[in-house]
């Protein structure tokens, strides 16, 4: 399901249970990204600088004007999913099927911990099964529909990952998928969130996306919003001077939300942190004047967490890469908690920006910049104009205690999402 689009400006959702709810914890992560697959995999990319950004190569992409992406290079499904299973899934499903799997593995959990029931998924995706779906229309066009897999009449819809991992996993409880493109997998997590306040004790939850074939390929150009460098270390270069767009980037993270009380109940050997705070607003009509809702979905996450500005040590933040939209990122940030008052970062500059996905990785390097008290850099970025009046990490990590970080995540046609993290105690 997706939110409609609305004219009106920053009309909020946050949980309705609000601070004095039982604790909403994360007990599980797992990431499939460029440059690193699995949790540590990644944060040890993340933290020494290791690039996933290259020039596609799924394809001939010599005739096109944008040919840099975050290409995953070393998944090989048949390493982690059954036979079964390949002919039916699209690659953006099997990247989610596996890191579910790597996820419920981290949170300790099988299909027989907790009932059926007890257990929901919730993911989001905004490209679906691209790469599906458009082999089989090349079927259906070239060879006629009897070549075409009857998979095909699901394997291209947004909820098949959720139905996917459901089913994999033995997980009949609430479950949805949602569509809010960047900022989509954010609002998964936020809906887990919701839905574990409401009685359900353990949800799987967040984004995966990949759209690499041609046509994919094509439509994701059709934004505008999309770099024609072709030198990967100079591609994607949020709040730089000399940002030109962002590269595009498949896969995503899956985090195991649980309510804590059960948690401790079913004996989790872990709690990477607290799910504290979440919202989101819409962007008002574009030449109404009104401001756009990324502070306001900020805002109202400090809200829902029961933090004040002061209270964050991190910013994670969208990292459009696109002058204009940087700047009221920037903006955004500056003006909630004043010019330079707290240190941003984008671990995305070395993956690209992996739509869906983007959101909930960002979420588990917040995490883990908890568990170890260090800020990743972003890199490639040299330049950040002094009137942007933000604190973005550059060159190296920066070592610091992070007890709260905020994560932004916005995607087009006006959606802002916002999530709050805590250590565990908090």
């Amino acid at each position: 399901m997706s939110r409609p689009t609305s004219d009106r400006a920053s009309l909020p959702t946050a949980d309705a249970p609000g601070r004095d709810a039982s604790p909403v914890v994360v007990t599980g992560v797992s990431v499939v990204a460029p440059g690193g697959l699995g949790t540590e995999e990644y944060w040890k990319s993340v933290l020494t600088g290791r690039s996933g950004i290259g020039e596609l190569t799924r394809f001939d992409v010599r005739g096109y004007r944008t040919r840099l992406a975050g290409q995953i290079r070393d998944f090989e499904a048949a390493e982690h999913l059954p036979s079964r299973l390949l002919p039916q899934t699209d690659v953006s499903t099997r990247y989610a099927l596996a890191a579910a799997a790597w996820a419920l593995d981290d949170a300790g959990v099988s299909a027989e911990t907790l009932p059926d029931y007890d257990m929901g998924v919730v993911t989001s995706t905004s490209q679906g099964g691209f790469e599906f779906t458009h082999r089989e229309f090349n079927k259906l066009w070239s060879k006629g529909p009897q070549h075409v897999s009857v998979y095909e009449s699901f394997a291209w819809f947004y909820a098949v990952n959720t139905g996917q991992i459901s089913i994999r996993h033995g997980m009949r409880g609430p479950s949805a998928a949602l569509v809010a493109e960047q900022a989509g997998g954010l609002d998964a997590v936020g809906h887990a969130r919701r839905t574990v306040r409401r009685g359900t004790r353990l949800v799987l939850s967040g984004g995966v996306d990949s759209a690499f074939d041609p046509w994919g390929w094509v439509a994701q150009s059709a934004s505008g919003r999309i770099t024609t460098a072709t030198d990967p270390a100079r591609a994607y270069l949020p709040f730089d001077t000399a940002a030109s767009g962002h590269v595009p980037a498949e896969g995503g993270a899956i985090l195991i939300v649980e309510d804590a009380a059960s948690a401790r109940l079913r004996g989790a050997e872990q709690i990477y942190g607290t799910l504290a705070g979440y919202a989101s607003t819409f962007d008002p009509r574009p030449g109404s004047g009104r401001p756009p809702g990324l502070r306001r979905a900020a805002e109202l996450a400090l809200a829902d967490a029961g933090l004040a500005a002061g209270d964050i040590d991190v910013v994670f933040a969208d990292a459009a890469g696109v002058p204009e939209l940087d700047r009221a990122e920037a903006e955004a940030i500056s003006g909630l908690f004043g010019p330079g008052a707290v240190p941003v970062t984008a671990p995305k500059s070395l993956t690209g920006r992996m739509y869906a996905g983007g959101g909930p990785a960002d979420l588990v390097a917040a995490l883990l910049a908890v568990r170890d008290g260090v800020v990743p850099a972003t890199a490639h970025t040299t330049s950040v104009p002094a009137d942007y009046g933000i604190d973005l990490v550059l060159g190296e990590p920066r070592a610091l205690p992070v007890r709260a970080a905020l994560v932004l995540a916005r995607g087009r046609w006006g959606f802002n999402s916002a999530v709050v993290v805590t250590g565990p105690a908090n």
